[in-house]
């Protein structure tokens, strides 16, 4: 989906010695929701999400209930970075504090290599469609993504289940059967092929049928975008040398990862990685990269 890379040289300084005794803000400000973690002494605390109708309620409701929830005061503040797609909304500082805005692809980075303590990987950024951003230290690319991500599972689920809910989607795949939907290798060949063990998927929705259960729809329509984006990131790290995947975003929550992924590693000879805050990754980011001026 995207033709262009982008390189960045990016320094982030992770010794806390080196941060400001205030804490610094980051927030990934999406279009309805909106990230915030605050970083303290160097380490990231207290995590949390808003969603509202707009980036702006978003990102200002975020922003006070998280002073309020951690008893902050305002003066505490010593600087707000700002990341993500609802970043073009915001013009001015935030509450008067000192604000700067970070890549998203770095913050996406930084994030994923602060909580996974991973420094060569592929960062999988799950959001509405999929990014690819390669890691190597202080060095970090886009290399690309797909259209692929929690927007499909929203927009099929709509389609087919009259739900966008991706909750309730992921709670009726938990009770579907995927053999109904997808087609593996071990029903079209008597042997497995070279590579590909009898269980791999040889066709997604390929045996779907007109009275396909919701439930093994859901299963079907979950399997088919975390097959995709596993399989995409495998052939983005082609010819890199790197083994790790670092998956973050909402879509890393969900249950079915922990089967899917593990299948693809064996497949694909890789490793996939969920950090703790995997969801909250690119707000860490975004306040690790804040560089205190000499």
């Amino acid at each position: 989906m995207f033709c262009i890379v982008l390189t960045f040289s990016y320094l982030c300084r992770t010794n806390s010695n080196h941060f400001a005794m205030g804490i610094i803000i980051g927030i990934d400000v999406g279009i309805s929701t909106t990230k915030i973690v605050g970083l303290k002494e160097g380490k990231p605390t207290a995590p949390i999400r808003i969603t509202a109708a707009d980036p702006i309620t978003s990102l200002y409701g975020a922003f006070g209930k998280y002073l309020h929830d951690n008893n902050i005061n305002l003066n505490d503040v010593e600087h707000v970075m700002l990341t993500g797609v609802g970043t073009g909304y915001v013009k001015n500082d935030v509450y008067g504090v000192k604000t700067s805005r970070c890549d998203e692809f770095i913050a996406d980075a930084l994030g994923a290599r602060y909580e996974s303590h991973i420094d060569h990987a592929i960062v999988v950024s799950m959001g509405t469609g999929t990014s690819f951003v390669m890691c190597q230290g202080d060095n970090i690319r886009h290399i690309g993504g797909i259209g692929i991500g929690g927007g499909t599972l929203q927009g099929l689920s709509r389609l087919m289940l009259n739900t966008s809910d991706i909750k309730t989607v992921s709670a009726l795949a938990m009770q579907g059967d995927i053999s109904h939907i997808n087609l593996s290798i071990g029903d079209i060949s008597a042997q497995p092929l070279p590579g590909l063990p009898m269980e791999a998927t040889a066709s997604i929705f390929a045996r779907a049928q007109n009275d396909a259960s919701r439930e093994d729809i859901a299963c079907g329509i979950i399997s088919l975008v975390m097959q995709s984006i596993g399989s995409a990131a495998v052939l983005a790290a082609q010819g890199t040398g790197c083994h790790d995947m670092v998956l973050i975003g909402n879509l890393s929550l969900l249950p079915q990862c922990k089967d899917i992924f593990p299948a693809l590693e064996r497949l694909y000879n890789v490793r996939f990685h969920i950090p703790k805050y995997s969801s909250f990754c690119t707000a860490i980011g975004a306040a690790l990269a804040y560089r205190i001026d000499s």
